[in-house]
Formats: structure tokens, C-alpha cells, sequence
């Protein structure tokens, strides 16, 4: 049933408003006020545009009372729907994300990690001419790829991967019904670890891949490991990496999650020299917001004509 005239909440900042306030549709939009909880809606509003960090880790329990009272449909501008509590996938509206939209931005960020790696590119930096010295460089072309979680994270890494001759294998949840071109499918975690020289972590964060990649797993990584973490901190046993990495089993590791974010002062990972940290940035690039309103818009086209949505997340497995 087509919805003439929406009433939306928008919690995605100016670029998207700038968009709703053009659309055909001519819809009712309400702009986030700063300060709000983000599940303290208006009456009468059917769209929530919503993203993390803007107050649902302080979320209750349980939904208040009313809580969604006509609302219709719910869009997250992020991928994992870790985030938010349980509550807010249950009903009979429908919630999507934003699958995809920084796929290419986190597939560079983890192409120049590995580079990085690889090339050894803190270690040849020269600060002065006792410096200057003959490096031996590593090299990509031939190396193994693993890539945990076959999305479109795996999938724009995998691309570029390719490119540079490495080797590219993967693990997905759902299996492998038919071939990936140029991608090694393995039915183990424990198998992939073994075989690559580059694992990356790029799959949600449910309840059963929460400390996915544990001390047992890390031990039996191949020697010389380097691990990438792009999904979500607490898919990690860091305290099992640590251990891995000061035993000499993991070479190094970068991180651009943590678990909680950010570390508190005088965590280990801040000066452990085989560890790069970053601020949970490898999803931004100077378009991704509009990216994210090109995918909320079309989004928002098929909402009002009353077809089916992209990206609809599964209450079940909560992605």
C-alpha cells in the first residue's frame, strides 16, 4: 500500500534532510534535537532515520510504553545493528541499514593495513641520515587473504585483493551453495586461519560470533599472522591476541575496533609495538554521507510506492 505523505523522524544529520526536504512526496520531517533520547518519537511519525552513538546505548531494557505506535518502517545508517537494543527489531515494521555504503571506503582502509604490513612502511621511514639503510620489503602477489565474512565488506576487499596477486579465501555463514570467481571457499574458521598471511575480520556482531576469534583459534593461526579487525571489537579476544602477539605466533595486528571504545587510558594496545589503533574510522570517506542519503532516498521511493525496501534486516539473525 503506496504512503502518500510520510511523517519522518530524521537522526542522520543535515545532507539527508536536505534531500527529504525536496522529495515528492512531500513528507512531514521532524529533525533530531540534540540532547533527546533517539527512541523518544513524536506522535504520529511512521519513518525513523536513525544511526548509532547518539544516545541508544543508554536505551532501556525494554521499549516504553506505546513505544512505536504506528511507526512503519525504521532505517539505520549503519550496517551492524549491534548498536541498538533487542526491542527495536521486534514488531511488524521494518527495519533496513545501510549494507554496502561504506564498503569501498573499509576495503581501502584494510588494502593500505596490509600494504602497510607488508612493506614495512613505519620501519623505512627515515628521520635522518643514520637512518639510511637497505630494507628488504615484503611483497602481496601470492600471499593469503582470509577473509571472515563474505559481504560487501569481503566483497570490495576481495576485489581489490585480487589486484594486487593476492590469494583470496573466505569463510560465510551461509555457506557455499555455488562458486565465488577467484574466491577459495573454506567451510572452517580454523582452516582459514591456518592458511592465510592476512586475516580480516568483516562479519556482525551477533551473539554467536561474539568472541569469535579466540585464544584457541589464534594459536593455531599461521605463524607470521596479520590479523585486521574492521567489524566489531568484541568479535576479538584481546586478551588472547595480546598473548598471540607477545608469543610471536601473530606478527602484528591492526584494529580500527575495540571493545569498549575507545580503550581506557593505559590499555596495552595503545603502546604494543606489533599493533596499529585506530578510531573506528575506516568506514568514512569525504562522500559517504552521500552515499547514505543516495541509499536512505531510494529507500524512502519504494517506501512511498509501497514495494519492497533494500536491505531489510532479519530480526532473527539481527543483521
Amino acid at each position: 500500500m503506496a504512503i502518500p505523505s510520510p511523517v519522518i523522524l530524521n537522526q542522520l544529520g543535515p545532507v539527508v534532510g536536505a534531500r527529504l526536504a525536496v522529495h515528492p512526496s512531500r513528507p512531514t520531517v521532524w529533525e533530531h534535537e540534540p540532547g533527546r533520547a533517539p527512541w523518544d518519537l513524536p506522535t504520529g511519525v511512521d519513518v525513523l532515520l536513525t544511526r548509532p552513538l547518539i544516545g541508544w546505548d543508554a536505551a532501556p531494557s525494554a521499549p516504553p510504553h506505546g513505544w512505536g505506535d504506528g511507526l512503519r518502517w525504521i532505517q539505520s545508517a549503519s550496517t551492524g545493528m549491534d548498536f541498538y537494543p533487542p526491542w527495536l527489531l521486534e514488531g511488524r515494521r521494518t527495519v533496513t541499514c545501510a549494507r554496502g555504503v561504506s564498503a569501498e571506503a573499509i576495503a581501502d582502509y584494510v588494502m593500505t593495513a596490509i600494504l602497510a604490513f607488508e612493506k614495512r612502511w613505519d620501519a623505512i621511514r627515515l628521520r635522518g641520515p643514520e637512518d639510511w639503510r637497505r630494507e628488504t620489503l615484503g611483497s602481496l602477489s601470492g600471499k593469503r587473504l582470509g577473509l571472515v565474512g563474505f559481504g560487501a565488506i569481503g566483497r570490495a576487499v576481495a576485489e581489490r585483493a585480487r589486484a594486487f596477486g593476492l590469494v583470496v579465501g573466505a569463510v560465510r555463514r551461509s555457506g557455499w551453495a555455488q562458486p565465488e570467481p577467484g574466491v577459495d571457499p573454506f567451510e572452517r574458521l580454523e582452516d582459514l586461519a591456518a592458511a592465510s598471511d592476512h586475516l580480516v575480520l568483516a562479519l556482525p556482531l551477533t551473539a554467536t560470533t561474539h568472541g569469535l576469534i579466540g585464544a584457541g583459534l589464534l594459536a593455531h593461526a599461521k605463524p607470521g599472522l596479520h590479523l585486521v579487525n574492521v567489524a566489531r571489537g568484541a568479535l576479538l579476544d584481546q586478551d588472547g591476541l595480546l598473548a598471540a602477539l607477545d608469543s610471536g605466533r601473530i606478527a602484528g595486528a591492526t584494529l580500527d575496533v575495540t571493545d569498549p571504545e575507545p580503550l581506557p587510558t593505559g590499555h596495552p594496545f595503545y603502546r604494543h609495538p606489533a599493533i596499529r589503533l585506530t578510531p573506528h574510522v575506516s568506514w568514512s570517506s569525504p562522500d559517504v554521507d552521500r552515499r547514505l542519503a543516495d541509499r536512505v532516498l531510494a529507500n524512502l521511493d519504494a517506501y512511498v510506492r509501497g514495494e519492497p525496501l533494500r536491505d531489510v534486516v532479519d530480526a532473527d539473525t539481527g543483521y
